[in-house]
């Protein structure tokens, strides 16, 4: 095997996936935290509920509504959440959970930036609720609507104060809805119908997840964000735009469908999910996600109902328990919650990609060091230098393998030179060089395959895992999932002016410059391809991976450099140990030589 095109097709192949992420990005990070923090926008009128029918009218004989509910209402009661990791309200108007906010994380590195906003209500630029409810499964039961006024037992929802929420339809039939909160992020409810009406009834409650505006996605073709969860043992990903397309297929109805026991299904975002789930996993519940145009405004929704509807007879009830995550994707908390309410694969979450079984041990390593030296940055020194002591043996195999084709240079050119002509015998000579010589031309390479697997779980982990989001390292940089802020094109801040408003391209931090520095110092203790125009790609390889890894997170960065520096000192390590070996064995040769006459 030709070593040199090995390698070449391996680097352009590496070059092609980064300047592939980097092109399709739509918008910098900058701007979606821009969106997030937008100014809240007048509220438009409320849209009837996705897949929800239109409340029948009551049954004949029932009670009418009474004349407060006839009469203009005043404004929707709220309920204040009030919980460790979570504060906000809920809508007393239609059962909504639509005033979210993650009291541990911020907008941005700075600690007095506002907290993440995850649920928002109807009055805001992008709603994003949570809201339980049921259809009248016999078409008569008059059953609440997206307008109903709830009446609560309590001011507050918090770990040790459960909230109750109640709403009787006027025919004898009571509607509840318990809610329970823990200390994190998980939310069960208890919805219950107790009839009293002196007739059986049939409902069908339900409980949604809801997006009124498609949210604004990273953009990266690494990362999932959208429809998610694991139904019937499988992992089911949805994006926006394809969710989209497949509705509009079926003219309306649900991009995607499914019955099935347990499992979980919501909208992911880059570090923060809301999913729903049964709260016993052997419950058979039916599960759909859905899209609606409005006006042309795209309308998105998680949907969980049983598979049939309850038949409630007279003097009895009945009662559904499902769970509501809503919160940031921890992976400890989500491994936790897994194994306490048995949800399957709910790390999965996480969008660890193909290499799980890669970047989930790396993400246990990274955070154990994180912990352990009190700086992710530090970690991600230490966990590169434990890879480099793991890969030692063959590293080295492979550095001497490569110091010995670069002496074997000059024996290389002159015999493609001779038989220039007869390429066939050029490639016999060579192997004949090869074996003479000891050397092995695709050993080179080894230390570059193993490192793209290692190169992309550690990007997945550094990119994907909030654990990793605004965690310092040393001087300016004060988040290790983020782009390095410093730009040469501006002089590092000397020059009062941002030079990626015209194009991304024009970020040039320090740290990429470094990188690409020690990118450059190995490239000439390789060696150097025969072919010229082989050898021109490779010269201008260090620069052409300055700017594409320019704007990575500068936690990957920093162990591209780290990572180029031991491979560095381990190569000029071994190239000078090889070369006084060959010294040695030179000097030798003459006296053994002489002996042997002798």
């Amino acid at each position: 095997m030709d070593q040199k095109r090995l390698f070449l097709a391996i680097a352009i192949s590496i070059g092609i996936l980064l300047m592939f992420e980097i092109w399709n990005r739509p918008v910098r990070e900058a701007q979606r935290t821009a969106l997030q923090q937008a100014t809240e926008q007048p509220a438009a009128p409320a849209p009837a509920p996705i897949g929800a029918p239109a409340t029948p009218a009551a049954p004949a004989g029932a009670a009418p509504a009474s004349v407060a509910e006839a009469a203009p209402r005043g404004p929707e009661q709220r309920i204040r959440v009030d919980a460790p990791r979570l504060a906000g309200s809920l809508s007393l108007r239609g059962a909504r959970l639509d005033n979210l906010l993650l009291r541990d994380h911020r907008e941005t590195v700075d600690p007095a930036s506002p907290p993440v906003r995850l649920l928002a209500p109807r009055g805001d630029a992008h709603p994003y609720f949570a809201q339980w409810g049921w259809t009248a499964a016999d078409g008569r039961t008059r059953v609440p609507d997206a307008e109903t006024d709830w009446t609560a037992d309590g001011t507050s929802l918090g770990p040790d104060r459960p909230l109750t929420l109640t709403w009787d339809n006027g025919a004898g039939v009571e509607f509840r809805i318990r809610l329970e909160i823990d200390r994190n992020f998980m939310l069960t409810a208890r919805q219950s119908v107790a009839n009293r009406s002196g007739a059986p009834i049939e409902v069908l409650p339900w409980a949604r997840v809801r997006r009124e505006s498609t949210p604004q996605t990273a953009g990266f073709f690494i990362l999932h964000e959208g429809f998610v969860g694991v139904l019937d043992g499988r992992l089911v990903e949805w994006t926006y735009s394809d969710a989209k397309s497949e509705a509009e297929k079926r003219n309306g109805g649900p991009a995607f469908e499914v019955e099935s026991s347990g499992g979980w299904a919501g909208f992911t975002d880059k570090y923060w999910l809301t999913a729903l789930m049964p709260a016993d996993q052997a419950t058979r519940l039916r599960t759909a996600y859905r899209h609606v145009s409005d006006a042309g405004q795209d309308r998105w929704q998680v949907d969980v109902a049983p598979a049939a509807a309850q038949s409630v007879a007279a003097g009895t009830e009945a009662a559904l328990d499902t769970r509501l995550f809503a919160g940031a994707k921890e992976v400890f908390l989500l491994d936790e919650y897994a194994d306490r309410f048995n949800i399957p694969d709910f790390d999965k979450a996480v969008d660890f990609g193909w290499f799980y079984f890669l970047t989930k041990p790396f993400f246990f390593v990274l955070h154990f060091l994180g912990t352990l030296f009190g700086n992710f940055g530090v970690a991600i020194i230490v966990f590169t230098l434990i890879l480099k002591i793991l890969f030692f043996p063959l590293a080295n195999k492979s550095y001497k393998s490569m110091a010995r084709m670069k002496v074997l240079g000059p024996k290389m050119q002159e015999i493609r030179e001779r038989y220039k002509d007869d390429p066939a015998k050029a490639q016999a000579e060579m192997m004949a060089l090869y074996r003479t010589e000891k050397v092995n031309p695709a050993s080179g390479c080894l230390p570059i395959l193993i490192q793209i697997p290692v190169f992309f779980a550690l990007y997945k982990v550094l990119f994907v895992t909030i654990e990793m989001r605004h965690a310092p390292f040393f001087g300016w940089i004060r988040d290790l999932s983020a782009p390095d802020p410093t730009n040469l094109f501006n002089l590092f801040g000397l020059l009062p002016f941002d030079p990626t408003v015209y194009s991304h391209f024009f970020h040039m931090p320090a740290w990429a410059i470094a990188m690409g520095i020690t990118m450059w110092l190995q490239y000439k203790l390789n060696p150097t391809p025969p072919d010229p125009i082989q050898a021109r790609i490779f010269a201008w390889m260090p620069l052409i991976f300055t700017f594409m890894l320019a704007s990575f997170p500068a936690g990957l960065v920093i162990y591209w450099t780290w990572n180029n520096l031991l491979s560095i000192a381990q190569q000029y390590y071994i190239t000078r140990a090889d070369r006084a070996e060959r010294k040695a064995t030179a000097a030798a040769a003459p006296v053994k030589a002489k002996a042997k006459k002798g």
